[in-house]
């Protein structure tokens, strides 16, 4: 390889570039640089047939950019227009097309990432040149599994690429997909283009290609290859399926007789199968030993998978044979006793109840700081008339459960939590406070845990608590935020959970302006969405050459929220409109913001409102 100065107008984009034969690609991150101080970086060529000309393998964007350069001078000095500068360029070795389609793609995985689909097109390529797997590992450094997914798109049809590479489906749609024959992927593309058809997404979509639960190759519990049964594997090549679920549940039931057949063998009083149609619910058996007469439970759930309980007996039949065995105390053989009657009758304790509890609580009114720390109590334990449970915090997919999990906010405020787990003496280790099992001692022990606080400490297990039990996306949380002044841009920076989910091409054009501004978002309005996704990204990275925007949120997460368009379906906007809804009549919408409204502000004028001096807490005795 050498190195030489090629004038432009003997470059050509070479067939063996993976951006060949396409539309002109987005250079608007590398123009300013090229046209300040020109191409730096060589291009990867070869010789052409023609004599003297070249044909580009790596750098295609950079000649685009070079040739619009040559462009604006000529058109800005027309009466004398300048000569374009020649482009440093690495001339390879001729003859070898692999090589060629090596570079391209590796210098394209430096820059530019090219989408699954055009890399399937160009490991293809290169498998049809004789390169092995292992030659693509080695060269391009990718994991063996990234390559086998992306090689697996070649067993979709073509339409089905296309639509992948235009974000029209997702990457779980394609990746079940590669599970459907031929025939399967034409039906399912009939269903794509009848609008008045459901047409399976995602996980659904597994479903409808089995017709029904699909079963996992990992349930079996015989010989799977020896079987001979078809089975058939996901995009990665690790999840294996059978292709004909009859055959495979014939085969299980077999192997779970003679599963069963062994356990009789060894000496257990029955093996019992619990099919998919019945259940299993360990709360209603006893463990109970072999020589007891325990029984073996063999649990067959509908997607195959089989557990043994070994050892277990129904409650009754435990019960009966502890009163054979005398384990319930005293002579079974001996006459009932009479049983006592009780000193007041349910009545006069219904009496009683109700005139202490109308004494207690009329006595709490006096005494506020104990009755907090009575309801912070039963928010944490609960009752037979409290309810509390802690915020799921429910993630559509895992990217986003991981992005909840380790941002700032989480992370602070499970920090809190701890403290405030160990202020209760509870293990630290505990996923929440809230959402005790409604024991009526156990809401004593935190009630006198809580009295031996001060009251900045309660106020503290206060705030966990309620963080606690805050429902995500509710009034509630909007109310707060506007309350307090969140600012969104000191808990949060954007993601790639985040960018994973906006696909929207008419909001990505639109946060392309707020960050690029609107000349560039003009500009790209047009380009695939991973390319706007990279312009933000640049953007808020100060990269490629763009001045770094600080402190930038969307519209939807900020407080106030507000929506990007009109078409609505904004939960975060849905929530703040019933804070709105909540405040009195006379007050007015901010004219400046049409997505939200400004809450109250409080008046500056207005006297303090006074407040209790705190009152010493007796400890409990």
């Amino acid at each position: 390889m050498k190195l030489e100065f090629i004038p432009l107008d003997k470059l050509t984009v070479s067939k063996a570039n993976m951006r060949y034969a396409k539309k002109a690609p987005d250079v608007s991150d590398i123009l300013p640089t090229v046209r300040t101080r020109g191409v730096i970086q060589p291009l990867i060529v070869r010789a052409n047939c023609d004599p003297g000309v070249f044909e580009i393998v790596g750098g295609a964007r950079r000649f685009h950019a070079a040739r619009i350069v040559a462009e604006e001078r000529r058109a800005a000095e027309p009466a004398n227009p300048p000569d374009a500068e020649p482009l440093p360029c690495a001339i390879l070795e001729g003859g070898d097309d692999a090589d060629a389609v090596e570079a391209s793609l590796i210098e394209n995985l430096a820059r530019l990432d090219p989408d699954e689909v055009t890399q399937w097109e160009t490991f293809t390529r290169l498998v049809k040149e004789g390169r092995s797997l292992a030659e693509l590992v080695a060269t391009f450094g990718l994991p063996e599994l990234t390559i086998k997914r992306v090689l697996a798109l070649g067993n979709l049809l073509p339409r089905i690429r296309d639509l992948y590479r235009k974000e029209q489906i997702d990457a779980a749609t394609v990746r079940h997909l590669t599970l459907a024959s031929k025939g399967r992927q034409k039906d399912w593309l009939a269903l794509y283009d009848d609008e008045s058809a459901y047409c399976p997404t995602g996980h659904q979509l597994k479903a409808w290609l089995f017709g029904g639960a699909s079963v996992p190759v990992a349930n079996a519990l015989f010989d799977v290859d020896a079987s001979g049964i078809a089975t058939v594997a996901d995009l990665f090549g690790e999840d294996r399926y059978f292709a004909d679920v009859a055959a495979f549940w014939t085969a299980q039931n077999e192997a779970v007789e003679t599963r069963r057949a062994a356990y009789l063998d060894a000496g257990w009083s029955d093996a019992v199968v619990v099919g998919p149609d019945a259940h299993f619910h360990s709360w209603e058996y006893e463990k109970a030993p072999k020589r007891k007469g325990g029984r073996v439970y063999i649990v067959v759930s509908p997607r195959g998978e089989v557990t043994f309980h070994e050892g277990y007996l129904t409650r009754k039949e435990a019960q009966r044979a502890r009163r054979g065995d005398g384990e319930d105390g005293g002579d079974t053989a001996a006459p009932a006793t009479k049983p006592q009657r009780p000193e007041v009758t349910s009545a006069m304790q219904g009496y009683i109840d109700l005139h202490r509890h109308a004494a207690v609580r009329a006595a709490l009114t006096g005494h506020p700081q104990i009755a907090l720390r009575l309801m912070v109590a039963h928010a944490i334990t609960g009752s037979h008339l409290w309810s509390v449970r802690p915020e799921p915090q429910s993630a559509p997919n895992d990217v986003v459960r991981e992005s909840v999990e380790t941002c700032l906010g989480e992370t602070a405020f499970d920090e809190r939590r701890r403290a405030v787990l160990g202020l209760l003496g509870f293990d630290p280790e505990e996923p929440t406070v809230v959402g005790g099992n409604g024991d009526s001692c156990g809401i004593v022990g935190v009630f006198l845990r809580l009295l031996a606080l001060g009251d900045a400490e309660v106020l503290d297990v206060n705030a966990i608590v309620i963080g606690e039990s805050l429902a995500a996306g509710s009034a509630a949380v909007e109310a707060v935020g506007a309350e307090i002044g969140v600012r969104m841009a000191d808990w949060w920076q954007a993601d790639n959970a985040f960018f994973e989910q906006v696909r929207d091409k008419e909001v990505l054009a639109m946060l392309v302006a707020e960050v690029a501004g609107k000349s560039v978002a003009d500009a790209n309005a047009k380009e695939k969405g991973a390319t706007m996704k990279r312009i933000i990204r640049d953007c808020l990275d100060g990269a490629g050459g763009r001045a770094k925007v600080e402190g930038w949120v969307p519209k939807w997460m900020a407080f106030p929220p507000d929506a990007y368009t009109t078409r609505g379906g904004v939960g975060t906007v849905k929530a703040r409109a019933l804070v709105v809804a909540a405040l009195t009549a006379d007050d007015e919408p901010d004219p400046a913001s049409p997505g939200a409204v400004a809450l109250p502000e409080p008046d500056p004028e207005a006297e303090p409102v006074a407040q209790p001096e705190p009152e010493a807490v007796p400890l409990a005795a």
